[in-house]
Formats: C-alpha cells, structure tokens, sequence
C-alpha cells in the first residue's frame, strides 16, 4: 500500500507539472528505500543503464553535429526543392522532422527545426501554426519508426531485447504509411490557408543553403561517425552488443576527433546533454521497480489477463488503445515504464505469444503522444518556442486538429497488428 501511494503520488505529481518531473522521479524513488519497500543495491538493479547510455550517447552525437549547421541547411535546402511553394513545404518540413526524429530523439529534433521554419515562414508571411502542427504530429510520427525515435522505443528494445532492425523490420514500414496519410489530412485541412506572393517565393529561392553550414570539417567528421554508429545498431544483435554501447563509442569517438584536449568544449557539450531527462529516467526505473518487488505488477497483470481471458488478440488491442489514450494526457514515459513488468509477467502467467504486446505498446505510446499538447515532450517544446515567438498554440485548439489525427493513427496501427502479428 505504502508503495501504491507513493507511485500515484508521484504520478499526480508529474502530471499537475506542480513540481519538475526530475524532483518527483528522485525524491519518490529515495521514498522507496527510505520506507524499506527495495533495498539500495535492488533499486540500482532496476535502473536500466543501457536506456540512460543509449540517450546520452545520442544526446552527444546531435550536440555536436548541431553546431556544424546541418539542420539550418537541411530547411533551406528542403524549402528550395520545392520551390518555396508553401503547402509543398509543409510536407517538405514535416518529412525532414519525421527523418530526423527516427533517427534522434524528438526534443532534440524540434529544438533544431522549428527556429527554422519560423524564419521561413516569416519570410514567406504565411501563418506558422499549421507548420508548428505538422512538425509535433511528424516527430511523434517519426519517432515510432525505429528504436532511437522515441523514448519508449528505447526503453521496450532494451527491457525486451529488441533490436535497431527488429524496429526496422516491424514499426518502419507502418510509421512511413501513418505519416503518407496524416500529411495528406493536414494538407486538405491547411492547404487552402498557405498562400504566399510570387516574390516573396523568390526572395526565399535566393536563400543560399551552402552558407548555413558553419564547420565542414566538423561536419565530415560528424556524418562519419553517425554512419558508425547506425550501422553498430544495426548490427549488434549480430556483434552481441547492447544499443548503449553503439551509441557511447559513437560519442565517445565524435568527442576523440574533435574536442581532444578542448577541455573547454568538452565540458560545453557534455553540459547540454539532458541531464534532468536522465536523472528523471532512473528515479522512474526505482519507482516502478518498487512495484515490482512488491507483487503490485503482477496483481495487475492478472487482472487484465482475467479482462481478455488470456485471448492474444484482445490482450494486445488492449495495450494499443489503452497506451494511446493514457499517451495523450500523461507522459508516456512513466506509463510505458510501468507497462513493461506488467506485459512481462503476463508472459510468466502463460499468454503464449508477447510479440504482438510490445509491438502495441510502442505504437499505442508513440502514437498517442499526438492526442494533445501535453502527450509527449517534443509538444510542449514547440509549444513553448511558439510562445517565445508570440505565437499561443492553446490546449484545445491543437487538440481539434491533433486528437482526431492521433485516433486514425491508431485505427491504422490496429489494422497492422491485426493483419501483420495476429
């Protein structure tokens, strides 16, 4: 009970946002052992270190590529191709957001998108909200493709052992048919809004996206390393490697070649890895194992199994739909952490087949992040970017477009389940 109490307390806590979500996550977690529900070395047990490693390495690898001005030049590039025509644009962003978030994590790719598209759109003078709207639905969209995307991806591949071409193979095929899709619903939403003048068209073509990029040497040395790095994901099932260790020799060998002895730079890059997501991260992973050490999982576990009757295909359109409305207004951090133990002690309780159960829960937990401006991190980022512009995306208003858009998205993701797992 004393374990109950303490994790819904700290849910609530997260969700009020009353205070930061990296205090609940720390100060809960050492109320669990200061109460004597897990020990010290158990909580440590159940921190996952290969999710935190796998974050900070990427965290490095984007921080130092982001100085080089890729990402200013990927926009210019983007907005160039397709003639500065502004509903082509719209796609042409939100395809680079859904790209980039695969294959970072989303914060990190809204923070380095969205000053850009302010700048163009400013230049074109059309309304920035739809493309503000397409980039949050993109990155969640994005994000769901493939292992590094989103944080619960990250979190199922290393609790389940799941690897970067397990992803590939089943979520990337999927996520690209949900974005073909919702881009098309955006545009005949927005479509007849985004209007522009030829010259102002013009002024945007003569833009010179070469000039964006700040260090080529730095980038030379930046795409190489990703190319490692991506492909050790790719293969290290084969290689019997943990996704963290790809990640940190990707960082760890970024760092070699271009800060050696740069004390200064070391230290400034390592500053901008997201400390407070980390330490968030492990105090969760204390929180909710307190809840496994004290039976309170697998009581749950048992009762959805006594809902579905054990039957696979109603367990698994259970987690999907429960994951995506849960996602859209609570983090779906927090609640994919405390799903994993309990789908694994399904397993234990004799439901034959978890395939179709992980591959849910990360479509329900990505995708539900759309539903509304609080469902997942990239949103209240834009959000807040928006703001700082003076440009208010309200609660409701994104959640008219954003809710309907995510329901679709997961009628889609059921349909795959359905047709590919069961």
């Amino acid at each position: 009970m004393i374990a109950i109490v303490i994790f819904v307390a700290a849910y609530a806590l997260i969700i009020s946002e009353k205070v930061h979500r990296t205090i609940v996550g720390i100060f809960g977690a050492m109320l669990m052992i200061l109460f004597g529900i897990i020990n010290q070395e158990t909580a440590i047990h159940h921190i996952d270190f290969n999710t935190l490693g796998l974050l900070m390495g990427m965290m490095i690898i984007v921080n130092i590529t982001s100085e080089t001005g890729l990402f200013n030049f990927l926009a210019i590039w983007a907005a160039k191709k397709v003639k500065a025509r502004p509903v082509a644009l719209l796609v042409a962003l939100s395809a680079i957001t859904a790209v980039c978030s695969a294959l970072l994590d989303n914060v990190t790719t809204v923070l380095l998108t969205v000053p850009i598209t302010f700048s163009i759109t400013s230049q074109l003078k059309v309304d920035v909200k739809p493309y503000l709207m397409a980039q949050i639905i993109s990155s969640n969209i994005g994000g769901t493709a493939t292992l590094i995307g989103d944080p619960p991806n990250i979190m199922i591949g290393s609790a389940v052992g799941l690897s970067f071409m397990d992803f590939i193979q089943n979520m990337t095929l999927v996520s690209v048919a949900i974005f073909i899709v919702v881009q098309g619903v955006l545009v005949a939403l927005y479509g007849s809004k985004l209007k522009t003048t030829p010259e102002l068209q013009d002024k945007v073509m003569r833009l010179n996206a070469k000039s964006q990029i700040a260090d080529k040497a730095l980038l030379k040395k930046c795409l190489a390393v990703i190319f490692i790095t991506i492909t050790l994901f790719t293969l290290h099932g084969a290689l019997g490697l943990e996704t963290a260790t790809a990640a940190l020799t990707g960082a760890g060998l970024l760092l070699l070649i271009t800060y050696t002895r740069n004390e200064a730079m070391i230290a400034k890059v390592l500053s901008k890895v997201e400390w407070l997501a980390i330490f968030f991260f492990a105090g969760l992973f204390v929180l909710v194992g307190a809840l496994v050490e004290t039976g309170v999982i697998k009581a749950m576990a048992a009762e959805a199994l006594t809902i579905t009757n054990g039957n696979v295909p109603m367990t698994a359109m259970l987690i999907l739909w429960m994951s995506a409305f849960a996602s859209a207004f609570i983090d779906n951090i927090p609640f994919v952490a405390t799903l994993i133990p309990l789908i694994q002690d399904m397993g234990q309780m004799g439901l034959s087949n978890l395939e179709p159960m992980w591959w849910s829960l990360a479509l329900g937990a990505c995708l539900g992040g759309n539903g509304t401006l609080i469902g997942a991190s990239a949103n209240v980022v834009v959000a807040s970017l928006a703001a700082q512009h003076g440009k208010q995306i309200s609660f409701i208003g994104f959640m008219k477009v954003a809710f309907p858009v995510m329901i679709l998205t997961i009628i889609m993701a059921n349909i795959y389940i359905w047709i590919w797992h069961l």
